[in-house]
């Protein structure tokens, strides 16, 4: 459990902040819980003002604030769209910090965080027990996007259409790597992240694929960690801080010029959580910040640093419309950089859809603890796809790919769902 000392530094950081917010209410607009809800107190405004009196509230009614705390996409549109700049990201995973650290975690949640994640090699092994017998529980779904269902009616599955667990690993793939940079010049870590090396293989492939053909140095230690998102979401520090310290370790073995992730939730993570939650221990604060001001999104990287950019579609080339996700267009301010690695394949070029920046509602637990209003906002997102008329749907996050499968299979959708890297390595094996 978090210690007083660290609960009263969190509580004054919060209250510093709390001030900022003008109570103008700009961030209904934006909040995609909001459009569906309609509920003041799901949009920041109602949260900030009921975290004005925190430190009362918590004693008395802890359970309620950790539950309107938590009814939250952690998406960023309200901080994108705050005129007065208060950053309500950082607020609320404080808070949701200070209130762990007061309750502690659920009895469930310790098992899954402190015994499952914060172990990466456990973690592994169950990912590949899980992907072996997955068969026997579940069904395919939609065969152009792949997803799969519940065989049997299933209160932990529900109605879901979800990607299965890859048949094998990244990391049984390729476990390792630490080549010399070539052409480019440049050499760079590789963090993978969870879901492309559990879900999405043919993405952390195909990433490897791009900085290979254009001669850039590649290292990649084995055993990578989760970047700590789940735990921190949930206000686990202790968690949070064993990973981040855990692939901190890992990669200080190697040299490069930066890192980068195919995961603009991971990349995220990564370049803002990680500095903001380790703030206690020095050490590992300026640790922290060295890897954060080093990472950047595998689009930035090929497009910015490699210098990948279009020159003309082929006879024929493919539509392809594009997801915005939160955590890369409003938290990170990449947008230009995916499109232009799409338009860059000649295979395929970019046709917006409307709303491309709006939230798709996957928050990670948030689809887990409030699954109907993540489809509903879900839909929305499908019906802005389909109005493309486009047979691919790109995004540059795996979990917004996940629920992009999800709600497109349900619907019975034959549209695709890639990676704009996935698109652009698969343009390089056809040129």
């Amino acid at each position: 459990m978090t210690s007083m000392r660290e609960l009263s530094r969190l509580m004054q950081t919060l209250e510093d902040q709390l001030v900022v917010c003008m109570k103008c209410g700009m961030c209904q607009a934006a909040c995609p819980l909001f459009a569906e809800t309609g509920r003041e107190a799901d949009v920041a405004r109602g949260k900030l003002a009921l975290l004005d009196g925190l430190m009362q509230e918590m004693f008395d009614d802890p359970d309620g604030v950790n539950q309107r705390l938590n009814k939250c996409l952690l998406c960023g549109s309200c901080a994108a769209s705050c005129p007065s700049g208060v950053n309500v990201l950082e607020i609320f995973i404080k808070a949701r910090a200070i209130l762990t650290g007061y309750q502690g975690l659920p009895p469930a949640k310790k098992v899954i965080f402190r015994g499952m994640l914060s172990h990466p090699e456990l973690f592994d092994r169950l990912g590949e027990w899980g992907a072996k017998f997955q068969k026997i529980l579940t069904r395919p779904a939609n065969e152009v996007i792949g997803t799969s269902c519940a065989r049997f009616m299933s209160p932990l599955i529900g109605d879901r259409h979800f990607r299965p667990l890859a048949p094998k690993p990244f990391h049984k793939m390729i476990p390792s790597l630490d080549t010399a940079a070539g052409a480019a010049g440049l050499k760079v870590a590789f963090y993978v992240g969870c879901l492309a090396d559990k879900f999405f293989p043919n993405l952390a492939r195909a990433t490897v694929g791009a900085l290979t053909h254009h001669g850039v140095g590649i290292f990649m230690p084995e055993n990578q960690a989760c970047c700590g998102i789940p735990a921190i979401s949930s206000g686990d520090t202790d968690t949070f801080q064993r990973l981040v310290r855990h692939n901190i370790e890992k990669f200080k073995a190697g040299h490069y010029d930066c890192l980068v992730t195919a995961c603009a939730t991971c990349t995220s993570t990564i370049k803002e959580i990680w500095p903001m939650m380790t703030a206690s221990d020095k050490h590992l604060h300026a640790d922290a910040r060295r890897v954060a001001d080093m990472t950047v999104d595998i689009n930035q990287f090929l497009v910015s640093k490699v210098g990948v950019k279009a020159d003309g579609q082929a006879a024929g080339a493919t539509a392809v419309t594009y997801h915005d996700p939160c955590h890369l267009k409003k938290a990170l301010k990449v947008s230009s950089e995916p499109r232009e690695l799409i338009n860059a394949s000649r295979s395929y070029y970019v046709k917006e859809m409307p709303e491309s920046d709006w939230c798709c509602g996957m928050g990670g637990s948030f689809n887990l603890q409030y699954y109907p209003i993540s489809g509903s906002i879900g839909d929305r997102k499908r019906d802005n796809i389909r109005a493309t008329g486009c047979r691919i749907v790109a995004s540059g996050c795996p979990a917004c790919m996940l629920q992009i499968s999800d709600t497109l299979s349900k619907a019975g959708d034959a549209v695709a769902v890639k990676h704009p890297v996935e698109l652009y390595v698969e343009s390089l094996k056809t040129s």
